[in-house]
């Protein structure tokens, strides 16, 4: 089964204390690499997000730069709102990882359209 994890800035030694950092991406405007890029399809992936108003800090950013990934956007956004980026990156490492535990068909019915 899939987990994607999500994790506050503020709890970061904690996190890395348990959890190490294999699969882990970092979300931010500064990366040279686009989402889609990225493999997003382990069993167990991290996402970071960093405040809307700052982002990740930079320490962090410069330790994983080859896992920072990015969202295109036009060039004259500074940023997108963060639930938005949380569930763009989180829907692509669904799809990536085949949608598991997710129902993949609907029905409709005929007299409906």
């Amino acid at each position: 089964s899939s987990n994607v994890t999500g994790v506050q800035t503020c709890a970061l030694p904690i996190y890395f204390e348990k959890n190490g950092d294999k699969d882990l991406w970092l979300t931010t405007t500064k990366a040279p690499m686009s989402y889609e890029q990225a493999d997003l399809s382990t069993e167990h992936v991290t996402l970071m997000f960093g405040k809307e108003t700052a982002g990740l800090p930079e320490w962090l950013r410069e330790k994983y730069r080859d896992r920072c990934v990015r969202i295109p956007m036009l060039s004259q956004a500074r940023s997108l709102n963060l639930s938005n980026s949380m569930a763009i990156l989180t829907y692509e490492t669904l799809r990536q990882q085949g949608f598991p535990g997710l129902k993949g068909t609907g029905s409709m019915n005929n007299d409906s359209f």
